[in-house]
């Protein structure tokens, strides 16, 4: 029998029981941030030496230098040149459909000029080195790689870094194929937070970079919340989760296989179908017993259900829009008949798939967004990656001799306001000077 919480929004306890399910501690544990702090400082004192230490400690993989953890670009084309062409032809295809996306993210810069001839402007330009961080623990993520180093090279990144984990001295063939199609320039086989650290503090042979991108487990979350600061970050991103809001009329089995998508990322995955129909949930149900077993992850999946996954039964869809907005979900399906209607009632989520036939994994592979999201209820506040996180602005401010006076003499009263006589001495000295 498959454990999976049942929950109405009839119940008294039911505000309660969805804040136990959907509050999340992101592992931050006192064990993980000692942990981490050891790893940031060592790394940052030690550079190369103590990347060496524990890519053997931590990865099982003994290198005598750091230089050995760099792999040569020769050796990615070789892999996307070993693919099978149908395994090629997809990576390609993908990565095409996530620069187009992604064109139409770039921003601009601009220029008014006032009657005085006063100039204000934001001159936008890419960040100069990016580090691209792709997971590669419980599973290996060549999809990651697209979906973070394409947006940075779409917003003019000069260079992109990438670090992953190689458990073993290993790492999946695609991973390397894809950092030749999404146009990387570094690739080191090096992960955890000493690759954060890495990234932020730079060794003789890792360089420091400007933003550091990319999700991992608790300890690379923790590495970079550490970090902020002396870099930028996208994000401090906890685990998967997805909300499906379906109307009762989808195949059962399309939903079921749809949370499983989500629940075989990892044990903390959150799975949850919101329905105003109790016999529906019955159904998908029903569904999971049945394909469960067929599942390579099965166990994970399994755990990730018992322990974040719901089924819940609403009202009505708008009810079931209400809740979606209070958990603000990474993913978002709404599987019903009018889906634009329905999503003109959502306000926080990371990614809205819209209608029956849109699985969430089309997201995760090729759609052309990122499937770097928020998660843990930030879609409240935060974006998806894009273009923008590889991008700064700088405002541009220019004053004739008549722009100086008219502002000037606003500026003077404001900083005498505030006591800042300096402030309003230097404003007044361009006011005074004709």
């Amino acid at each position: 029998m498959l454990d999976i919480e049942r929950l109405s929004t009839t119940q008294p306890d039911f505000e309660a029981r969805l804040n136990a399910l959907t509050d999340w501690d992101d592992g931050a544990t006192h064990g993980v941030e000692s942990a981490v702090a050891d790893i940031l400082a060592r790394v940052r004192a030690e550079g190369d030496a103590a990347l060496v230490d524990y890519t053997q400690v931590l990865d099982g993989h003994t290198v005598s230098h750091a230089r050995e953890l760099e792999v040569p670009p020769a050796r990615w084309q070789a892999a996307l040149d070993a693919l099978p062409a149908a395994d090629r032809a997809a990576l390609e295809t993908a990565a095409e459909r996530i620069r187009a996306y992604h064109e139409h993210q770039r921003p601009s810069s601009w220029e008014s000029t006032e009657a005085d001839g006063t100039r204000l402007g934001q001159r936008i330009r890419p960040l100069e080195r990016v580090g691209v961080y792709v997971p590669g623990g419980k599973a290996a993520y060549p999809s990651s790689v697209l979906m973070n180093a394409i947006p940075a090279r779409v917003a003019g990144v000069a260079e992109i870094i990438m670090v992953a984990p190689a458990p073993g001295g290993e790492v999946l063939p695609m991973v390397l194929a894809a950092a030749a199609v999404a146009g990387v320039d570094r690739l080191f086989l090096v992960g955890g937070a000493q690759a954060v650290a890495a990234l932020a503090f730079g060794t003789d042979t890792v360089p420091a970079v400007d933003k550091i991108v990319g999700p991992g487990n608790a300890y690379v979350a923790e590495a970079k919340r550490r970090v902020y600061g002396h870099v930028g970050i996208d994000m401090v991103a906890g685990p998967s989760e997805i909300l499906i809001i379906c109307d009762g009329q989808t195949d059962p089995e399309w939903v079921a296989m749809d949370l499983f998508s989500q629940a075989e990322h990892d044990e903390d995955a959150r799975a949850l179908l919101v329905c105003p129909e109790a016999r529906y949930l019955d159904d998908v149900q029903a569904a999971m017993e049945r394909l469960l077993p067929d599942m390579e992850r099965s166990e994970i999946i399994r755990a990730a259900l018992a322990r974040r996954g719901a089924l819940i039964c609403v009202r009505d869809l708008n009810e079931a829009a209400d809740v979606a907005n209070r958990i603000a979900p990474e993913h978002l399906e709404l599987s019903v008949v009018e889906p634009e209607r329905l999503a003109e009632a959502i306000d926080h989520a990371g990614a809205i798939f819209l209608g029956r036939y849109t699985a969430e994994a089309l997201g995760d592979y090729c759609a052309g967004p990122s499937h770097v999201l928020p998660t843990s209820r930030t879609a409240r506040f935060a974006s998806p990656l894009g273009v923008y996180d590889f991008c700064k602005s700088t405002s541009i401010v220019y004053c004739t001799p008549s722009g100086a006076r008219s502002l000037g003499e606003t500026a003077v009263r404001l900083a005498r306001a505030e006591g800042l006589t300096a402030h309003a001495r230097s404003a007044a000295y361009r006011i005074e000077a004709d």
